[in-house]
């Protein structure tokens, strides 16, 4: 899946000779100061790793977490209380809390969307498993098991940084994706892969590997041919933007129709139109007693008609560099 995989896993070991040197928890009055990470990417940054690393840790009650974000991409770290439901993003758990903050399961402890080099520290006082989130990012969960300060803790600081690059090292390592790109769909219509990805799990919970990239772009095509973008990520939204970046880029623009299939289809004559696909995105997994989601948009079709070089941005992830040009011969 990627080209330079020696590379960057020596650029991991490198990385775990480094926190191997810094292994063991800080203790202050008696209470350790434990560490992870939220996210990965490559150097690229078209790879992501939309994950904890670990997303399952030990700790005392008193032990408090800090977490490292260390990706372009906006995450958070959030603790919802049990039974609480999940808002949508941006409003928070409602709200967003100090830095550092304290959860027992009373009260939900959310950061804001951070990025890279941000720190969060939680402080754990009180015995129980607690579920660990991002509301950016659906199926990028954890567990905190925190014990009494009498129990034995399994693991130390050693295992969880050791764990944790391996993680990073599995998620960015996939090549399951090599090979999708651009390709003829038939009666004048190009295929683009506009994002791929995969959910994996572990006891602990759930990982997601995101390559925000326009897999097949350049496209080439003549004039009064249409192209396709399909997304092919099960959880990550992605938009096909043309020209002006719409404030809110989750509806589409209004000179975007929808075609017999449930895709979006714009006509776009100069290179100086603007068009825009709104979030491309599959539906939320259905699961057993809950109500059945209706299928989700995750295609978006251009028509043509005339030549030029038409260049267009994901609107949620071009700083990324996911961006693509069409060329119209």
């Amino acid at each position: 899946m990627m080209r330079h995989g020696t590379a960057f896993r020596l650029s991991t070991l490198c990385s775990l000779v480094l926190l191997l040197m810094l292994s063991a928890p800080r203790v202050v009055r008696g209470q350790a100061e434990w560490r992870a990470r939220v996210g990965a990417q490559t150097h690229d940054k078209g790879y992501q790793a939309l994950a904890f690393l670990p997303n399952e840790i030990w700790i005392h009650a008193g032990d408090s977490i800090t977490w490292l974000f260390d990706v372009d991409e906006i995450h958070t770290v959030t603790f919802l209380k049990p039974g609480q439901t999940r808002l949508p993003f941006p409003v928070g758990c409602p709200g967003f809390s100090s830095n550092p903050a304290t959860f027992d399961g009373s009260t939900c402890v959310t950061t804001l969307p951070l990025v890279k080099d941000s720190t969060f520290t939680v402080n754990f006082p009180t015995a129980g498993n607690f579920k660990l989130t991002c509301l950016v990012h659906p199926d990028m969960t954890g567990v905190v098991h925190v014990l009494g300060v009498a129990q034995t803790l399994p693991h130390d600081q050693y295992f969880y940084d050791v764990e944790a690059a391996a993680q990073e090292v599995t998620l960015l390592s996939d090549r399951d994706h090599a090979g999708h790109g651009s390709r003829e769909l038939g009666h004048g219509g190009h295929l683009v892969a506009a994002g791929l990805g995969e959910v994996s799990a572990t006891a602990g919970g759930t990982s997601t590997v995101s390559v925000d990239r326009f897999v097949g772009s350049p496209t080439i095509i003549r004039a009064g041919e249409t192209v396709e973008w399909d997304n092919l990520d099960p959880i990550t939204p992605h938009t096909i933007t043309f020209g002006t970046e719409p404030a809110d880029p989750m509806p589409p623009s209004a000179n975007v129709t929808v075609d017999a299939d449930g895709a979006r289809h714009a006509v776009i004559n100069s290179p100086s139109d603007s068009a825009h696909s709104g979030f491309i995105v599959a539906a939320p997994q259905d699961r057993i007693g809950l109500a059945q989601s209706p299928p989700g948009v995750t295609r978006f079709r251009v028509t043509f008609p005339h030549a030029g070089v038409y260049p267009y941005i994901c609107a949620l992830h071009d700083d990324l560099g996911m961006t693509g040009e069409v060329i119209v011969k």
